[in-house]
């Protein structure tokens, strides 16, 4: 004990009873913590910073208090408040001033746990700096063990304790970081690792293992993915061997980096810090090389892509190097349970996760926006153009890269009338004069879109190959959506409202009721072998399920547009292809009979049967909210055709005139109910069929005769040499 007293220093003049009392509080032999030894490291360290502190006296006091009273396996809280009482006790009785009395109190007190204290407190800096002196103390090992032993604490809440103390700043002033962090830290790694020995299995090491299972798998994502896109173009249309060199580097330092990330990974040292720096700076050369010769593109060259997938390798790479660094760091947790089993398996699954739901799509955002081009919109859409078929041109459209294939995809929209071209683009001219008003052209597809019109006439949905589809505005080209890539090979059963059909090779196609984003709000599956045609009404979709296998019979069901709910079905077969007018579907129920059916109801509202004997096959073609028929009289030959225009609403015939058309050629109907072809005679010659009889008249010399027109709203089109004609 006289050791201990003698560093009393007469701190109080007359004291020494008291300083004996508080050292034998210390050297109790029934203290399992916090003895004598612990108070004369605390004491030493104050020796060198007591200097700091702006009341050396009312520090070194509450040193000697501040755990003057103790018990074992009582929350450090207990004890600081029992110390501090005991001060505020003893300490009147040496003729300490009430001042001191309370700085001492107050410095005691911060040992509870609560050290918060304001910037510019001295005396409580340089007290808990001292205190904490003890971390870094050669002795620090005995005494961790000591403390663990008498409060009894759980090994997992010790071992959280020091992983917070490691995760903060140990020291409050300079002086004390200088001399003492570095050794603390030391310290409490040491005991940190004693207590991740102890710890239960299935929680030691998951950390480490995860990130070390990070570096590998992502440097061996890296690889295939750089390794794929030596496979694919750089540019599209493929030129050569396009930056060839740059995916073969990377495949091979990717390659490279996953034996030596797996093995460095797990080390701590200079070598481990050089391997793991090169892996990020390959990655890093890597992303940078790739933006930098990514290629120009214009109209006719797109990215292809090699050029996301080396993006993508390259952020795999660094990612996996920055994992190792820091598995690097945490080196030395034991391996082999299960918690480390299950990182090694969730972080190759989350790698595999983020690319399929995080990267993926990001490369579709980034081809998408990279290889389109707009030219337009050029001025307003004209009003509402009407050809009077009067023989004579109206318009010629001269530009290039149309064909036989672009007049027949032709389409009316509110805004124009889109066409397609064999650049991979959709061109929306105008009805008036045939200008472009706008162009839309993607780099990365090829041949002819597909074009749907929705949305009332204002949207227009293209279809391009390897793309998928997509949503334009009709007035300006802009692109408005982007379907997702599952759709790329739906079939359209019914543009307005939407209607998809997925095929599926073994098992049931499906029927999908769609927004005009592409998603699907419900999905019907009829069975299998079933073919499915689906119309729809602005609230109730049909669809005429045709089975081709078993003994079923071909069925009508009636859905919910808006849930897919089934709201009827029955047994029941429809001959050709029906439309809808208004809330009914219309078609032929058979050879012999034209229907008119309630959607919603199934109720047939009115019928209008064929005659009996009829020289050819009718065809049925919708007129705005006519319903044409053509056949041919019984007993004539084909180039006699009896056009009937009936209202859809009704059932009721609203005109029928027979005329010398052939109905086997390419004939178009108008959606206010003309019948137009072209006839090659001594010249070419337009015929029209309409309510107030039958005419015929010259063609222009300009159109291709034998290719015939084609009705895009009340537009005739028909072909040129240079382009789309449309008739006056």
């Amino acid at each position: 004990m006289t050791g201990l007293t003698d560093r009393w220093h007469e701190l109080i003049p007359d004291s020494a009873p008291l300083a004996e009392e508080l050292a034998a509080r210390y050297t109790d032999r029934d203290r399992q913590a916090y003895r004598d030894r612990y108070l004369e490291t605390i004491l030493t360290a104050l020796d060198s910073l007591d200097q700091l502190s702006t009341d050396p006296t009312a520090v070194r006091l509450a040193v000697w208090f501040h755990r003057a009273v103790h018990a074992a396996g009582a929350q450090p809280a207990d004890d600081a408040e029992a110390s501090a009482v005991l001060a505020e006790e003893l300490l009147p009785s040496y003729d300490v001033s009430s001042a001191r009395i309370a700085e001492v109190a107050r410095l005691v007190r911060l040992t509870g746990g609560d050290a918060a204290t304001a910037p510019g407190d001295p005396n409580a800096d340089v007290f808990l700096d001292a205190v904490n002196a003890t971390l870094a103390a050669d002795h620090y090992a005995d005494h961790a063990s000591e403390v663990r032993r008498d409060a009894n604490t759980p090994v997992k809440e010790r071992h959280a304790v020091l992983r917070a103390a490691l995760a903060a700043p140990l020291y409050r002033t300079q002086l004390a970081r200088d001399r003492f962090d570095r050794a603390a830290r030391q310290n409490l790694s040491a005991e940190l690792a004693i207590l991740d020995a102890q710890l239960p299995a299935p929680w030691r090491g998951w950390q480490q293992a995860g990130l070390v299972a990070l570096a590998g798998f992502g440097a061996f994502s890296a690889f295939v993915l750089a390794f794929v896109a030596t496979q694919v173009p750089w540019r599209i249309p493929e030129f050569g061997s396009d930056q060839l060199w740059l995916a073969i580097v990377l495949t091979v330092l990717a390659l490279a980096a996953v034996p030596l990330l797996l093995r460095f990974s797990r080390r701590n040292g200079r070598t481990a810090r050089i391997v793991d720096g090169g892996v990020i700076s390959a990655g890093v050369l890597g992303l940078v090389a790739v933006l930098v010769l990514a290629p120009d593109t214009n109209p006719s060259v797109g990215i292809g892509e090699r050029a996301p997938l080396l993006l993508t390798a390259s952020i795999l790479l660094i990612t996996a190097g920055a994992a190792a660094v820091a598995a690097s760091a945490a080196a030395g947790a034991r391996i082999g349970n299960r918690a480390q089993l299950l990182a090694r398996i969730v972080v190759p699954v989350a790698v595999v996760l983020a690319m399929v739901f995080i990267t993926q799509p990001l490369w579709r955002i980034y081809s998408l926006n990279a290889n389109e081009f707009l030219d337009g919109p050029h001025g307003p859409a004209a009003p509402g153009v009407r050809s009077e078929l009067t023989g004579d041109v109206a318009w010629s459209s001269r530009s290039n890269g149309y064909n036989s294939d672009s007049f027949g995809r032709a389409v009316s929209t509110r805004y124009g009338i889109a066409t397609t071209r064999r650049t991979a683009t959709v061109e929306m001219l105008d009805a008036a004069t045939g200008e472009s008003r706008w162009r839309y052209t993607r780099s990365d597809a090829s041949g002819l879109p597909d074009l749907s019109v929705i949305g009332n006439g204002e949207l227009l949905l293209a279809h391009f190959d390897n793309v998928g589809y997509l949503l334009l505005d009709a007035d300006t080209g802009k692109r408005k959506a982007a379907w997702p890539g599952r759709t790329q090979d739906h079939d359209i059963q019914n543009a307005d409202p939407l209607l998809t059909e997925e095929q599926v090779g073994k098992g049931s196609n499906k029927l999908r009721g769609v927004d005009t984003d592409g998603g699907d709000r419900w999905t019907f599956e009829p069975g299998r072998c079933t073919r499915i045609n689906a119309v729809a009404t602005a609230d109730t979709a049909v669809a005429f399920l045709g089975r081709s296998c078993g003994k079923d019979p071909d069925e009508l069901a009636a859905l919910d547009l808006r849930t897919g709910e089934k709201l009827w079905s029955r047994a029941e077969e429809w001959a050709g292809s029906p439309f809808v007018a208004g809330s009914l579907v219309v078609g032929l129920k058979s050879d012999r009979e034209l229907v008119g059916m309630d959607a919603r109801s199934g109720e047939l509202k009115w019928r209008w049967p064929l005659p009996s004997a009829l020289g050819c096959k009718t065809r049925v073609e919708q007129a705005g909210d006519k319903v044409v028929l053509l056949n041919c009289p019984p007993g004539a030959d084909k180039t006699q055709t009896v056009v009937t225009a009936i209202d859809a609403g009704t059932g009721v015939v609203s005109w029928q005139r027979t005329a010398p058309i052939d109905v086997s050629r390419r004939v178009a109907v108008t959606a206010d109910a003309r019948v137009v072809t072209l006839k090659r005679l001594d010249t070419c010659k337009l015929q029209v069929v309409e309510e107030s009889g039958f005419r015929q008249v010259p063609a222009s010399r300009e159109i291709f005769c034998n290719q015939g027109v084609r009705a895009v709203g009340d537009v005739v089109l028909a072909r040129g040499s240079d382009g789309l004609i449309a008739l006056r």
